[in-house]
């Protein structure tokens, strides 16, 4: 069914019993009947029109109940649409989560491979012969001990590098750069 005809409250069927309705009305209007009189023969056309609004009448009774089905119908075709469109939603969003749970599981992972003891001693070397270390370090490695230090100590041996290598390890503790492409 158009989406303009059930916005409107209408069908066909029910603009054939409008129709039919307009018909008799019309039926009962001669155009004769100029001089105020009713004539004669226009009598018994008055039970035509009681017939013929009955017979319209009778045929809206009848086929309101199709009407309502294929209304019916109707609703429950666009619920089952808009129910895959929430199924779909929904799985892309289990999707991105796992994606995220993933992401995090690395993280842990790499934070845990930098030993409380290895973090200890870089946190009390000097920033310089810190950051010379570090940076002769894979990312990973690097990113895990970054990681664990305190803020300020992380910040004065990332000063202390070259600002590429700098940069990069400060993108890989966000997780901008972890080895894979975002998209």
């Amino acid at each position: 069914m158009p989406a303009s005809l059930s916005q409107r409250g209408t069908t066909p069927l029910f603009g054939a019993c409008l129709l039919l309705s307009a018909a008799a009305i019309l039926v009962g209007c001669p155009a004769d009947a100029q001089d105020g009189r009713t004539p004669e023969r226009a009598k018994p056309k008055a039970t035509a029109d009681k017939t013929a609004d009955i017979e319209a009448s009778r045929f809206c009774v009848n086929v309101a109940p199709s009407i309502a089905e294929a209304r019916i119908a109707w609703e429950t075709k666009r619920l089952s649409e808009l129910d895959a469109q929430v199924k779909q939603r929904l799985a892309d969003l289990e999707k991105a989560e796992a994606s995220v749970q993933e992401w995090v599981a690395k993280r842990d992972t790499i934070l845990k491979a930098a030993s409380d003891n290895l973090v200890a001693i870089y946190a009390k070397m000097q920033p310089e012969t810190a950051a010379v270390q570090i940076a002769a370090m894979d990312d990973q490695m690097a990113a895990a001990i970054l990681g664990k230090l305190k803020p300020n100590a992380a910040g004065a041996i990332l000063n202390e590098m070259e600002a590429e290598r700098a940069s990069k390890l400060a993108a890989f503790l966000s997780g901008a750069a972890g080895g894979e492409k975002k998209s």
